[in-house]
């Protein structure tokens, strides 16, 4: 479990956008600093701040993709926020003020966050892990049973990004941008017809949607017993979607694949 905070944790809120993404709030009680992660729009990243009487200060960005930097320039016009991005993708970030990478991390309420280089969605895609607070913001990389489309990058490329993201502690809250986990099960169970933990997740995130409620965060250590993308390297699935003598990027790769036909 975590260890005990030597300061207030960061308060995170989840808040929806357009049809099916998600926005994050990151509030440093202590210091007053508010982020929001990925803004696919101003209007609710507002609101949300409004109804916790929070001042925004930053945008934390996790690549370019417009519904996820599309509430920028509005947000830094009405508020005067500073814009955090990748370096690795610094040219396609509007408004961008400050360009991090691996070496750097990044520093938000007096706490520094690292960032993991993580392409394979797009070339430049990075993700921002508050160690202190166990919350990883990992844009569309990894979703809740599920990882992103490789729009720009390779099999390889995300296996090694899944890789890094997979080394964090069990109890890592997964705050991935988009409400896809009941469609990702659907598949999940095609990949796995027998993993249990698989069918259990499943059955909750189908009760937790009728209900109307978020499947977001999740947790890393839930994620590898039951996300297809993060077990590309067990034996069932490396049966199923490769075989001998086939490399574990090359599976997931054929995962992947089947997903995109899905």
């Amino acid at each position: 479990m975590p260890q005990e905070a030597t300061r207030p944790a960061l308060e995170i809120v989840v808040f929806p956008m357009l049809s099916d993404n998600y926005g994050f709030l990151i509030h440093d009680p202590a210091g007053g600093e508010t982020a929001v992660v990925d803004p696919a729009e101003a209007a609710p990243a507002l609101a949300a701040c409004a109804a916790h009487g929070w001042q925004l200060t930053h945008i934390l960005n996790t690549h370019h993709h417009g519904d996820h930097v599309g509430g920028n320039l509005e947000l830094k016009s009405r508020t005067g926020c500073k814009i955090v991005g990748p370096a690795y993708d610094r040219e396609r970030i509007p408004g961008l003020d400050l360009a991090v990478d691996e070496a750097s991390g990044a520093d938000f309420g007096g706490r520094h966050a690292s960032v993991f280089f993580v392409p394979g969605h797009t070339r430049g895609h990075i993700a921002y892990w508050f160690a202190e607070d166990y919350a990883l913001f990992c844009g569309d990389t990894l979703f809740s049973l599920g990882c992103g489309r490789l729009f720009e990058g390779t099999p390889a490329q995300m296996w090694s990004s899944l890789l890094k993201l997979r080394a964090l502690p069990d109890d890592t809250r997964i705050y991935c941008a988009h409400e896809y986990t009941q469609s990702n099960a659907r598949f999940a169970l095609t990949a796995e017809p027998e993993n249990a933990a698989l069918k259990a997740k499943a059955e909750k995130v189908a009760t937790e949607r009728a209900a109307g409620r978020f499947t977001i965060p999740s947790t890393l250590g839930a994620e590898k017993a039951c996300n297809p993308f993060l077990r590309a390297d067990q034996p069932d699935l490396r049966r199923r979607f490769g075989g001998p003598g086939v490399s574990d990027a090359d599976v997931l790769g054929a995962i992947r694949a089947a997903k995109d036909r899905f």
